[in-house]
Parts: C-alpha cells; sequence; structure tokens
C-alpha cells in the first residue's frame, strides 16, 4: 500500500480488516508474502471448534473497541519483549564480567604461586649456602688447632711475645672499637674474604642484520629508522595514570596486557579483550599492534568508526614503511576496508583493498574481495 493511501482517512477505512472469531496466539502465527500476496498462518489462542471465521456484527463501536484494545496490546507485548531482551542484555554483560574476573583471579593466583616457588628456592639455596660456609669454618678451626699442637714450647714462647708487642701498639684502638678481638677470629675473617678481582675490558660485538632483499634495492636507512622507532616506543611508559598505582609489575607490561587481550579474544570475549588493550594504550600509545589488534575487537562488535578510527592510527604509527612491518600495514588496510564497506561505503573500502594488494600482490583472498566490491560499486552505479 503506497504512502499516499496511508495519509488519506477515507483511504484507510476502506483497508480490509478481519474481526476473528476468536483470539489467536500471535507469538506463533506468521505472515509471509509471496508474488504480491500474503499469505497468513494462524493458530487458535484456545483449542475450540469456531462457529464461524470472523466476528459477525455490525457494532461499529465495538469493533472500534476491538480495535484499540488489539492495538493497546499489541504494544505492551512490543514493551515487554524490549525489556526482556535489555534484561538479556544486562545478563550477558554480567556473565562477560564474572568471567573475566575469573580469568584475572586464576592469573594472579598463577603468579603468586610463581613467585612464591620462586622464594622457596632462593631460601633454600641461601640455606644451602650457610650450611656449605659452616662446614668451612669448621675444618679452618680443627686445621688451626692441629698447627698449634704441633709447635714446640718454645716456639709458642717466642709467638706469644712478638704478638704482645704488636698488640701494645694498637691497644688505643682496639679499646676504642669497643672489644679487644683474638688473633684466631682476625685469621678466619682474612681467609673467608676472597682475593679482590682483577680489572679486565670486555669487547661486545653485535651481528649486523642481514636484508632479505638485494643491497641496491634495499632500504637499509628506513629499516634502521622502523627499529629504533620500535626500540623507543617500548622502552615508553606513561606512569602518570591512576590505574598503573594498584598494578603489579607484570600487570605495567603493554606486552603481557596485549598477550592478555589476545586470549580474551580467542575465546569470543571481546569486551574483556577491548579492556586490555585500552589500558595497554594508556600505559603506552606508540605501539601499532595494540590499536590492530582493538580494530579487530571492534569489527566482531559492529563499532565500525572506532574499527576505522585505531586502523588509521595503527597506519600512522607503521612508518616508515619497510618490509619488517608489511603484514600489519596489509592487516590494517583490510581492517579498515572491511568497516568502510560494512557502512557501506564501498569507495572507500575499496582503496583500502587496492593499498593491501600493493603491499602483497600474491593475496588471492584480498584480491577476491576487492574484486567483489568493484561488482557492488558496478551494480549501485
Amino acid at each position: 500500500m503506497s504512502a499516499e493511501h496511508e495519509k488519506d482517512p477515507a483511504a484507510a477505512l476502506k483497508r480490509p480488516r478481519a474481526f476473528l472469531y476468536a483470539p489467536i496466539d500471535d507469538a506463533h502465527s506468521t505472515a509471509k508474502i509471496e508474488n504480491g500476496s500474503v499469505f497468513f498462518t494462524l493458530y487458535k489462542k484456545e483449542t475450540i471448534m469456531w462457529e464461524s471465521l470472523i466476528m459477525e456484527n455490525d457494532d461499529k463501536k465495538k469493533m472500534q473497541k476491538i480495535r484499540e484494545d488489539a492495538v493497546l496490546k499489541a504494544q505492551e507485548n512490543a514493551k515487554a519483549e524490549a525489556e526482556a531482551k535489555a534484561v538479556q542484555t544486562r545478563e550477558h554483560r554480567k556473565l562477560a564480567l564474572d568471567a573475566t574476573i575469573k580469568l584475572e583471579d586464576a592469573e594472579r593466583q598463577r603468579i603468586e604461586e610463581q613467585k612464591e616457588a620462586e622464594r622457596k628456592k632462593a631460601t633454600e639455596e641461601l640455606e644451602r649456602w650457610k650450611e656449605q660456609n659452616e662446614r668451612q669454618k669448621k675444618v679452618q678451626e680443627k686445621d688451626w688447632s692441629r698447627q698449634e699442637q704441633k709447635k714446640t714450647p718454645g716456639k709458642l714462647k717466642q709467638e706469644r711475645s712478638t704478638t704482645k708487642s704488636s698488640n701494645q701498639g694498637t691497644s688505643n684502638r682496639t679499646t676504642r672499637g669497643g672489644s679487644t678481638g683474638n688473633m684466631f677470629s682476625e685469621k678466619l675473617k682474612e681467609e673467608s674474604v676472597p682475593a679482590p678481582r682483577s680489572v679486565s675490558s670486555i669487547q661486545i660485538k653485535f651481528t649486523p642484520r642481514v636484508f632479505p632483499m638485494a643491497l641496491r634495492e634495499s632500504r637499509i636507512p628506513e629499516e634502521e629508522e622502523w627499529l629504533c622507532k620500535q626500540a623507543e616506543a617500548r622502552r615508553m611508559i606513561n606512569a602518570d595514570i591512576a590505574e598503573i598505582e594498584d598494578l603489579t609489575e607484570e600487570e605495567k607490561n603493554p606486552d603481557w596486557l596485549k598477550d592478555k587481550g589476545n586470549k580474551m579474544f580467542a575465546t569470543g570475549n571481546y569486551l574483556a579483550a577491548v579492556s586490555a588493550y585500552n589500558l595497554a594504550i594508556r600505559i603506552n600509545n606508540k605501539i601499532p599492534t595494540l590499536y590492530l589488534n582493538r580494530a579487530a575487537c571492534h569489527l566482531r562488535l559492529r563499532n565500525l568508526h572506532k574499527a576505522i578510527e585505531d586502523s588509521s592510527k595503527a597506519l600512522d604509527l607503521l612508518i616508515p614503511p619497510v618490509p619488517d612491518n608489511a603484514k600489519a600495514r596489509v592487516k590494517a588496510h583490510v581492517r579498515r576496508g572491511t568497516a568502510f564497506c560494512e557502512l557501506e561505503l564501498y569507495a572507500e573500502g575499496l582503496q583500502d583493498y587496492i593499498a593491501a594488494l600493493k603491499i602483497e600482490p600474491s593475496n588471492k583472498t584480498i584480491e577476491e574481495d576487492a574484486e567483489k566490491i568493484r561488482h557492488i560499486i558496478q551494480g549501485s552505479d
């Protein structure tokens, strides 16, 4: 029925209406349009025999009242269905949050167990070192006692006289320290302290990087610039955000957060993955992989504008374009092109697919998708 007929009150009154004999089951009833005709499949609400298909009554007021009640009931059903969907959405979000908390608790428990194992190992090594040191001291004491027993009485008197004369010159120094000490303890201390190591220099030589391309075609300066940018980006950490104060050392690492987001993405928990990538980006906003992975999550969540924004940010960080970041640039162009096509901006999407093909011409999947987009644009023209 055309829009002009809808606006005409007289035409609206002449439209065909059927007041059925008894109520029907709206939930199971269906309507199908084929070849310009509408086919209704209606189910009775109560399994009783109807005397006729429609209600035989010419009372217009009663018919109008039945129609108004039916409209109100349909509105109430739609409202109830919307509320049920909202409750279901809240339940799904709650379940996703619970799953995230459980995974974080399990990861935290694993880290604590690992720390405890390392602490026990260090304690055991310290105890073993103490026992070994005590055994060495006992052996030294026994050796010294044996040597003393072998000495003659005359030799012992001579050593005592020499030790007395040497101790007279240092008596003031020892009494000022609060203890006189003895020869045996001083000798043990001297023997237990190892000799200082000799000073020397170590020369370090780095293995030069080998580029797969021929030297005349290689882009060594751009490669070196890209490597320097990556190394500098890894060292950058934004310590000003409030969340970083309550995090452990592992949780402050963007790479650890990226791996956590990848695990969430693999399990289908895209909201939790986005949260992990968000925190990693707040800590370090110079790593292109974080934006690239978050764009993939936004595509799954149908946040198409955010997917375009993250893909563009990743492409801005993937400069200079070198073979080392070629795969990442292909992913960024394909994900941005996919988001454009989902928004029915096929011309912009085709440009990204063409850019991806220039980087990776042998990729048949991208070539086929680009051809499909061309057909869509030609068909719309």
